[in-house]
């Protein structure tokens, strides 16, 4: 039965987190976004998040976007310091015309730093990509 089923593969979306500055605290903090690299909108897009390692773990933090249009992105949520510590899942499904499309994308701990920061395409800034 599992081999009936048509999964198909994201493309084109990622998430990434990218330092900003917080003109209200004034620091630099670590927000994770969503990319909509694709020419379609994508609708009704849930993200669930999670931070975990070993006997540590986050609360499950869930997001929801009626629409994200094309070649855009939306702020998912502010990292703090400690969490970058641990393994931060974010499961994204969203729907693409009637397709449903579903993909997990993990932040091994410590790899949010400032030694992995690359080009984010739509954003147009440096940050940490998980494709």
């Amino acid at each position: 039965m599992k081999k009936d089923i048509d999964i198909p593969k994201v493309e084109g979306v990622y998430v990434a987190a990218v330092k900003v500055f917080n003109e209200s605290l004034n620091v630099e903090e670590w927000t994770a976004y969503i990319v909509n690299d694709k020419a379609v909108d994508l609708d009704m897009v849930l993200i669930v998040s999670k931070g975990a390692l070993k006997d540590k773990e986050t609360s499950l933090m869930r997001h929801k976007l009626d629409a994200l249009p094309a070649k855009s992105y939306a702020k998912i949520e502010y990292l703090q310091d400690d969490v970058l510590a641990l393994n931060n899942t974010f499961k994204v499904t969203f729907f693409e015309g009637s397709t449903m499309y579903d993909k997990t994308f993990e932040f091994k701990a410590n790899t949010i730093n400032e030694k992995a920061l690359q080009d984010i395409p739509v954003i147009g800034v440096k940050g940490v990509l998980v494709k």
